[in-house]
């Protein structure tokens, strides 16, 4: 029987290169000469400190570019509150959106089936398989969720026919 998988994954390889572009280019930014702004990789979270709310925003700025550059899409990245650090900084935690949750495998199932096509889809742990008995109707699922703005980096693998 025909299927494919939803899946939301982030090369860590393609993060780890945009994060140390990312440091270089702010080593090398006049407008960032002698202040202290540094971006580090911690598992699944990235963490950004700057000395203010305005350096923060700009490195923020030059994050998302070089992500974008690398094909990583900015709906993977989900942003945590600006909190104050010591020495008068400020710090933000950036998650890196691995896998769905399942309130959102729940929505994107619930988005198959309002398209009214003969696909079924069942959650297994932090991805959605979607199978049916014609081609024609899981691209037709795949176009319809590509279509729909559902706040989350999705990819389309394991396809078979």
């Amino acid at each position: 029987m025909p299927s494919f998988d939803i899946v939301s994954k982030v090369d860590m390889q393609e993060v780890d290169n945009a994060i140390n572009q990312t440091v270089k280019e702010i080593s090398q930014r006049y407008d960032f000469k002698g202040s202290k702004s540094e971006v580090t990789l911690e598992k699944e979270s990235i963490k950004v400190l700057s000395e203010d709310d305005f350096k923060l925003k700009a490195v923020i700025d030059i994050l998302q570019s070089k992500f974008v550059k690398r094909n990583i899409s900015p709906k993977a990245l989900q942003y945590g509150k600006v909190e104050q650090a010591s020495g008068g900084m400020v710090r933000q935690i950036i998650t890196l959106q691995v896998g769905i949750s399942k309130e959102k495998a729940k929505e994107i199932g619930q988005v198959i089936k309002d398209t009214k096509l003969k696909v079924q889809s069942q959650i297994q742990d932090d991805q959605l398989r979607v199978t049916g008995k014609n081609i024609d109707d899981l691209q037709d699922v795949i176009k319809t969720l590509k279509g729909k703005d559902l706040d989350i980096d999705m990819q389309f693998v394991n396809f078979r026919s």
